[in-house]
């Protein structure tokens, strides 16, 4: 009996010891951008014994590790766009005494045109900074509706707010999330939300659990994926949320659809369910532009070769959506021809129920002899060497201070396998799209479907914030990077640097 008391008193002791004993001071690594002093998220800092660690949003690295202490560590220092000098050797490292309680700022170059500003969504986006003592933005800086990782974003302004949603969604608690739409509002930056040079505070749309709620709950098996976000308001001041959505198996759709979203239910609700191999529906990030005396909303993935009129009901009605084709009216992808006037030339233009064009259409169009390279629509090629640039997914969105529709896309291939993003130029969101630069690139690894964000531009839109999913997905790159994978990455582009000037189409 005294030896039960007295181990129960030892664990006592001990455990209080350790609650009150002085916890051990971290040593602060902080990596900027040589540039512009910001700090750098994303750069990976390898010692010598294999251990890596990753910079937070504020370029923050709390270095614990009690066998550092003391010591002088050698850090080889890389991130995607980013550069640290060479030496004599070949490598690109710092070495640096780590004592508790100290810190060490390092300057890196940046190669991006494009800045990257912090990590959107997932788990400890300021972990670091936490540890560190430090205050970061966000309000919710370490976990925020259990959520780890968020494929694909889209955004729309909706009741004076910005409504946000996403696709495949990971969390703590077993390795399957959600996978069928996830949800956000945030607040709109002149209405109190933070500046978008800061980050975004999501309210995220729970369950019971405190996870994120399913939104978006379609009949089929297999995910929703939605796409093609439209916010608008009818002839009666009612305003709606309308978006276009697709199961899948794999990475094939079965089912297809148009929802909206419903208030009372805090979700999307089915409106109709169409057929899978309909030529036009709504996709990727639609835009609204005036085209003569009739108000559009054009969308496609990326460059926006459908529109239908920006009305509810129209939208609501497939049949009413117009293609942007070189396609003999009603033609299909599986039957297609070319459409052309009494001269043989080539008749580009605006057709209902008529496949619009897209790379790969047109590609196919030129194998089958039935179009002429001279006679292509879709002619992206890279300003330097003039490569083509085969174009992935993407938004374009108006920009007041070019005076241009932009674009922002990833490519299929080139360095990385969608892990290039460019910068294009049109004065029709149609196109032709024609020279573009490569403002961002990541090594071996892939960063897709880029949305820009027109809402969050200041002084007339001379600074652009766009932002895409960061993963080892399709790159080849078996090593995820810790905390960021799977997640959104928000970037930011002055597009009063002279090396978009000479983008011009």
């Amino acid at each position: 009996m005294r030896f039960a008391l007295l181990s129960a008193w030892l664990l006592v002791f001990s455990a209080e010891s350790f609650a009150t004993a002085e916890q051990p001071r971290l040593f602060q690594l902080e990596i900027v951008d040589s540039e512009t002093g910001r700090g750098v998220p994303l750069v990976q800092l390898t010692t010598t014994h294999h251990q890596m660690l990753v910079t937070d949003s504020a370029g923050k690295v709390a270095i614990r590790d009690p066998e550092m202490m003391g010591q002088e560590i050698h850090f080889q220092i890389k991130s995607h766009g980013y550069e640290f000098p060479a030496d004599g050797f070949g490598y690109r490292g710092k070495t640096v005494r780590i004592e508790p309680g100290g810190k060490a700022k390092i300057e890196i170059d940046r190669i991006n045109i494009a800045e990257r500003l912090y990590r959107v969504t997932g788990a400890g986006i300021y972990s670091d900074s936490v540890a560190l003592g430090h205050t970061p933005p966000l309000v919710k800086p370490l976990n925020n509706a259990l959520i780890t990782g968020c494929d694909s974003v889209l955004m729309a302004p909706y009741r004076g707010k910005l409504y946000w949603f996403w696709g495949d969604t990971s969390r703590w608690k077993y390795p399957l999330g959600n996978f069928q739409v996830t949800g956000a509002t945030s607040e709109l930056p002149e209405s109190g939300g933070l500046n978008p040079d800061q980050g975004i505070d999501f309210t995220y749309f729970q369950n019971e659990e405190g996870f994120v709620k399913s939104m978006a709950e379609m009949p089929g098996d297999g995910p929703t994926w939605a796409w093609g976000l439209i916010s608008l308001t009818d002839d009666d001041g009612q305003e709606h949320l309308i978006a276009g959505y697709e199961k899948v198996r794999g990475l094939e759709t079965h089912r297809r659809g148009l929802i909206r979203f419903d208030d009372d239910q805090q979700a999307f609700t089915l409106v109709k369910e169409l057929d899978k191999d309909i030529p036009l529906y709504l996709q990727g990030h639609p835009l609204r532009h005036t085209n003569g005396d009739i108000d559009y909303f054009y969308f496609g993935d990326p460059y926006p070769v459908m529109r239908v009129e920006a009305k509810v009901e129209a939208i609501l009605d497939p049949a009413r959506y117009q293609g942007f084709t070189c396609l003999k009216p009603g033609n299909r992808r599986s039957q297609a021809e070319v459409d052309r006037d009494a001269e043989g030339n080539v008749v580009w233009g605006w057709k209902q129920d008529t496949a619009a064009i897209d790379s790969k259409l047109q590609d196919e169009l030129f194998k089958q002899g039935k179009l002429k390279p001279e006679e292509s629509w879709i002619q992206l090629t890279d300003i330097e060497s003039g490569d083509q640039v085969t174009a992935h997914r993407g938004s374009v969105a108006w920009n007041e201070y070019r005076q241009r529709w932009i674009l922002i896309t990833t490519q299929i291939g080139g360095r990385s396998m969608l892990g290039e993003v460019w910068y294009a130029e049109a004065e029709a969101p149609e196109g032709p799209w024609k020279s573009a630069r490569r403002i961002v690139t990541h090594d071996d690894y892939s960063f897709y479907n880029p949305k820009q964000h027109p809402q969050f531009a200041p002084q007339d839109g001379k600074l652009l914030y766009f932002e895409g999913t960061y993963t080892h997905t399709f790159s080849g790159n078996p090593v995820p990077t810790p905390k960021y994978d799977y997640n959104q990455m928000m970037y930011r582009l002055n597009l009063e640097d002279p090396r978009l000037r000479v983008v011009r189409n």
